[in-house]
């Protein structure tokens, strides 16, 4: 019997990770997704601001959690890491190839996937960590070097 504090999961049926990827492990569309689909919805373990100094983040785990907001002891905001259970600490990174949005609720302790546009089948499914990342982005455009610049800036026709 349903309780309305139930949380119900969901996970598309469509999915498999690769493991031979250039970003590692990763997510995959075994078949076609259409837009807004809901890709997962996981669980999320908030860990104490402390435990994460002292055990987390001497370990490989610490690469795979999310800030998450959580309020100290005074009530002052504040941030905290978070172990996102279920397939949310598998999605790569990509900044170009983005194709699954997410949303935290934070009074449910959950993260919800959904796939930001249609997303064909062999595709990654990749979200955003933001810019301030602690690893090389493999999707990032090569830098210019200043002969391509200028060769680049030379080909701009004014009338």
């Amino acid at each position: 019997m349903a309780n309305s504090s139930d949380i119900p999961l969901q996970r598309c049926a469509d999915l498999i990770i690769k493991s031979d990827t250039p970003k590692g492990r990763g997510v995959f569309a075994a078949k076609d997704i259409p837009a807004k689909t809901v890709i997962d919805v996981c669980p999320v373990l908030v860990l104490g601001v402390q435990e994460n100094v002292d055990h987390i983040e001497h370990t490989s785990l610490y690469h795979y959690t999310y800030n998450w907001p959580t309020e100290n002891d005074r009530g002052e905001k504040t941030v905290s890491q978070a172990v996102i259970l279920g397939l949310g600490s598998m999605f790569n990174h990509s900044t170009q190839l983005q194709n699954v949005v997410w949303e935290r609720d934070t009074e449910r302790l959950i993260i919800i996937y959904r796939s930001q546009r249609d997303i064909s089948a062999g595709e990654e499914l990749c979200i955003s960590y933001g810019s301030h990342l602690t690893f090389k982005d493999v999707d990032a455009p090569t830098p210019l070097s200043p002969e391509e610049e200028l060769e680049q800036f030379n080909q701009i026709h004014l009338d």
